[in-house]
């Protein structure tokens, strides 16, 4: 059976084309018309399915799955928290099916990223993963035995809004001091700022760290700290047999020397063997991982 995947961002969008062996035959990717509002988006999306489809050899059958940052509600069925801003409250895969005429799957982002890593990357092997996402946002996404883990409300693996501290930063979801606010790209710059009064971004942070810069490295500090004792809760709670991370975070080379020693700190217990490694699959996951889910 063939797999069409789409990748559904707020400035892109990426479509791939796997055969039955998961190999990739065509790979599309096209701007997000965002600025031309929802319909014009939902079409963007039929155009890439359809040019994929049209690459199959014999014209023979296969599944479709869109990965989007933000979730379908169990109880209207509209997306939330997507970039692709002009989606936000509408009933997004309802509206797909009828423009299609096919059954497709939507899944969170992060989830078609951990289903990825879990088949076809650095999770391969292992029952139960938990794939991370540290880029603009954070995200989490639970594989056990190869199926994604959603849950009775489709916020399965959101760890990126568990609380760390109640006092804390203000999120965008409404709370204070979720797991994004303190370890995500964009969290971390705005700590950053607040804490020295210059803004930085990561890759900057990373940069004088690696040079050793008095700063970046009582930044950092917190932050391996702030990472741990997020790693250690959901270890807690799930004891996958890997964590996988994957974003603009996952590149910073020096947290898989101390996150895995922050993660210790706090971990229940007084053994922490639990691997924590960076993706394999790059850039690519989300797509193939939305491939790998669709119906």
């Amino acid at each position: 059976m063939y797999r069409i995947g789409v990748d559904l961002g707020g400035t892109k969008i990426e479509g791939i084309l796997l055969d039955g062996d998961g190999r990739e035959l065509n790979r599309l990717r096209k701007p997000t018309p965002q600025d031309q509002g929802y319909d014009a988006v939902l079409a963007r999306i039929k155009e890439i399915h359809d040019l994929l489809a049209d690459a199959i050899p014999g014209g023979a059958d296969h599944t479709f799955g869109i990965g989007t940052p933000g979730g379908i509600s169990a109880a209207t069925g509209r997306l939330s928290l997507s970039n692709t801003l002009c989606l936000n409250g509408r009933t997004v895969k309802a509206d797909l099916v009828a423009r299609l005429g096919r059954e497709i799957a939507m899944q969170n982002d992060a989830n078609c990223f951990a289903l990825a890593e879990a088949m076809l990357g650095a999770g391969v092997g292992h029952e139960t993963v938990f794939g991370v996402i540290m880029g603009t946002g954070c995200g989490g996404g639970i594989v056990h035995g190869g199926r994604v883990l959603v849950g009775r409300h489709f916020r399965g693996g959101e760890w990126g809004h568990m609380s760390l501290d109640p006092d804390g930063p203000l999120c965008y979801c409404g709370r204070r001091g979720c797991v994004e606010t303190y370890i995500s790209g964009t969290g971390l710059a705005r700590r950053y700022e607040d804490r020295f009064g210059r803004r930085k971004t990561m890759p900057e942070i990373e940069a004088d760290f690696d040079a050793g810069d008095g700063d970046a490295r009582a930044f950092c500090e917190t932050f391996f700290d702030d990472f741990g004792r997020a790693v250690a809760n959901l270890i807690t709670v799930l004891d996958p047999d890997i964590v996988v991370l994957g974003g603009g975070v996952s590149k910073f080379e020096a947290l898989y020397e101390h996150g895995p020693r922050a993660v210790a700190r706090h971990i229940l217990g007084d053994e922490l063997t639990t691997p924590i490694v960076q993706h394999k699959l790059g850039d690519s996951a989300g797509v193939i991982g939305a491939a790998l889910i669709g119906v």
